[in-house]
C-alpha cells in the first residue's frame, strides 16, 4: 500500500545555541556526516553490483516498449540479489552506528534510517540516470539532519527542539502571522540546519508542517490564463484583463569591485602559502614591454595550506555572495506573486538559461532566471494551476504576425509592427500569443478573435511602462549622485494620474526611439 501523502510547507526558526550546545551539535552532525558517507559508500557498491548482474544485463537487452513487465521484473530481481533498496540500506546504517558506538550515542535510530534514505536516494539518481555522480559530504557541506516523524527522536515538543538529551529554545516571533500559522500546524518531522551568515555559524529549525502555508493578503492567487515572455530586462505577461512589463530584478548588488579584491588577497595569500603548487614565474612581451607573469596552477592533485587571514577573506567573500543571492531570490518571489495575481495558468517559451548565461555572463547570473521560473512553477502547481511551457523553434512568437506570416526580428527591435496594421511592444504582444499555445502549435485563430478584445489592456500595460521609464530618467537627471533604489525600481509604484493618452506614439519612427 503507497504511503499516503499530503501538502506540506516550511515554518523556519532561529535557535538560540550558545558555545556549549554548539560543541555538542557539531560532533553529532560530525557524526552524522561520517555515517552519511558510510552509507553513500555501500550503496555505490551495491549499485555495481546490480549493474554487473545477470538479470541487469539481460533487462538491458530487452526492448524497452515492447517488453516493458518483463525488463521491470528482471531490474527488481538484479536490485533484490544485490541488496540495493532503501529498506536494507537502513539496516546497514543501524548496523554500522552500533559497531561505532559513539555514532549510535550521538545519532538516534529514526535520524540513522533518513540519513541512509538520503544516501540511498542519491545513488539511485545515478541508477536512472538522472546524475552523474554523487559527492561525499565534507565538514562544511554537511548542513542539515532530519528525523522520519514527530514522535521520537529528533522532534518539536513544546515550543523546543527536543534531541535525546538537547532541549534547545527557538527564537519566536509571536507577531508575525506566517510564524504563528505554522507553530499552530501539525508537525510531520523537524529538521536541524547551519548556515554562515557575516561568517559565524547560526543555527535555525525547520518544522516540515501538514497543510499549506500562510497566504498573505496581498499575496493571493487567482484562477485564470497568464501568458509570459521572459527575457533579461523584463517580464511581459498578458493575463484575462490585465497587462504589463515588470522589471526582472533590477539593481542586484553584485559587489563586483569588493568581490575581485578579496579574491586578489586570497590568490596572494595562496601563493605564499603554497608555493609548490605553482610554476615559477616568468617573462612575457607584451606589446614592446616585457611583463613579468605570475605562474599558473601545476596540474594534478594537491594539498592546499589555507592560513587564518585567507579563511576570514574567504568568508567575508562567501558573505557578499550571499547577500547578492538573497536580494536576488527576494526581488523573483515579488514577482512570481505579482504574476500569481492574475492567473495561476502559467503558458510560457522554454528559453535557454545556458545559453543567456553564455551570452550575457555576469548580467544575467544575478538575476537568477531559473530560480524564477522554478519558483514560478512551484507556487502554481501549488494553487492548482499549471506551468506550461513550449518550444521557441515552433512557435516562433517574436516572428509571428496575426496572420500567420513570420518575420525576423533583430534584438534591438523592441517594437512590433504587425503586417496587418496594428503597432504593439514586442514582448507584450509574444506574450499575447503564448496564451494561444496549445500543444507546441500556435492558434492563430484564438488570437485572431481575442485580440481586438486584448489590445486596450495591451496598450494600457504598454502605457505605464513608458511612464515608468521616463520618470526614472527625470529622477536620474534631477538627482545622479543619490537615487534610492525603490523610487523607480518598478512602474506598480507610479499613480495612474501621471500617465497621459499622448505618451504612447503611434509613429513607427517615434517607437523605435523610445523603446
Amino acid at each position: 500500500m503507497a504511503r499516503k501523502t499530503t501538502s506540506s510547507f516550511i515554518t523556519e526558526l532561529p535557535l538560540i545555541v550558545d558555545s556549549k550546545l554548539e560543541k555538542q551539535l557539531s560532533a553529532r552532525f560530525q557524526s552524522g556526516r561520517q555515517l552519511y558517507n558510510a552509507c553513500l559508500n555501500e550503496a555505490l557498491i551495491r549499485m555495481e553490483l546490480v549493474r554487473n548482474s545477470e538479470p541487469y544485463k539481460q533487462a538491458k537487452r530487452l526492448n524497452r516498449d515492447k517488453q516493458k513487465k518483463q525488463r521491470n521484473q528482471l531490474f527488481k530481481e538484479a536490485r533484490r540479489q544485490a541488496r540495493f533498496s532503501d529498506y536494507e540500506l537502513q539496516s546497514f546504517a543501524t548496523i554500522s552506528a552500533k559497531s561505532s558506538k559513539w555514532i549510535a550515542d550521538k545519532v538516534d535510530s529514526n535520524t540513522q534510517q533518513k540519513l541512509a534514505t538520503r544516501a540511498f536516494k542519491a545513488v539511485e539518481c545515478i541508477l536512472f540516470g538522472m546524475a552523474k555522480q554523487v559527492r561525499f559530504k565534507i565538514t562544511s557541506r554537511f548542513k542539515s539532519v532530519e528525523g522520519k516523524s514527530n514522535k521520537q527522536g529528533l522532534r518539536w515538543l513544546g515550543d523546543k527542539v527536543i534531541w535525546c538529551g538537547l532541549n534547545i529554545e527557538p527564537i519566536i516571533d509571536w507577531d508575525n502571522p506566517v510564524i504563528v500559522h505554522g507553530l499552530n500546524s501539525s508537525v510531520k518531522y523537524c529538521r536541524i540546519l547551519w548556515r554562515n551568515l557575516n561568517g559565524k555559524k547560526r543555527w535555525f529549525v525547520q518544522l516540515i508542517n501538514e497543510g499549506l502555508p500562510f497566504q498573505k493578503p496581498q499575496n493571493y492567487v487567482t484562477e485564470g490564463i497568464v501568458g509570459l515572455d521572459v527575457n533579461i530586462s523584463n517580464v511581459a505577461f498578458v493575463a484575462d484583463n490585465k497587462a504589463g512589463l515588470l522589471p526582472f530584478v533590477q539593481k542586484v548588488p553584485t559587489f563586483e569591485r569588493e568581490i575581485k579584491a578579496l579574491q586578489r588577497k586570497m590568490q596572494r595569500s595562496q601563493r605564499i602559502n603554497n608555493p609548490d603548487n605553482f610554476e615559477p614565474d616568468f617573462d612575457d612581451k607584451v606589446g614592446n614591454k616585457i611583463v613579468r607573469k605570475k605562474g599558473k596552477v601545476k596540474p594534478g592533485k594537491k594539498q592546499w595550506i589555507k592560513s587564518r587571514n585567507y579563511r576570514r577573506i574567504q568568508a567575508k567573500k562567501a558573505e557578499l555572495e550571499r547577500r547578492k543571492s538573497s536580494y536576488a531570490k527576494s526581488q523573483n518571489r515579488k514577482l512570481v506573486n505579482e504574476i500569481l495575481r492574475h492567473g495561476n495558468q502559467i503558458k510560457t517559451e522554454k528559453v535557454s538559461i545556458k545559453g543567456w548565461h553564455k551570452r550575457y555572463g555576469k548580467a544575467i547570473s544575478a538575476k537568477s532566471p531559473g530560480y524564477f521560473q522554478s519558483e514560478l512553477k512551484r507556487k502554481a502547481e501549488n494553487a492548482n494551476g499549471y506551468f506550461l511551457t513550449f518550444s521557441t523553434q515552433k512557435t516562433a512568437l517574436s516572428q509571428t504576425h496575426l496572420d500567420g506570416t513570420r518575420i525576423k526580428k533583430s534584438l534591438s527591435q523592441r517594437v512590433h509592427k504587425d503586417v496587418t496594421g496594428f503597432v504593439m511592444h514586442r514582448d507584450l504582444f509574444s506574450a499575447f500569443l503564448s496564451r494561444c499555445v496549445y500543444n507546441d502549435e500556435l492558434s492563430l485563430w484564438d488570437a485572431q478573435c481575442e485580440y481586438p478584445g486584448t489590445e486596450p489592456f495591451l496598450l494600457d500595460g504598454w502605457q505605464q511602462y513608458q511612464s515608468a521609464n521616463q520618470v526614472a530618467e527625470c529622477v536620474r537627471e534631477a538627482c545622479p549622485q543619490g537615487i534610492s533604489r525603490s523610487s523607480y525600481s518598478s512602474f506598480e509604484q507610479m499613480s495612474n494620474e501621471v500617465l497621459t493618452s499622448n505618451q504612447i506614439a503611434l509613429k513607427g519612427e517615434k517607437l523605435e526611439g523610445n523603446a
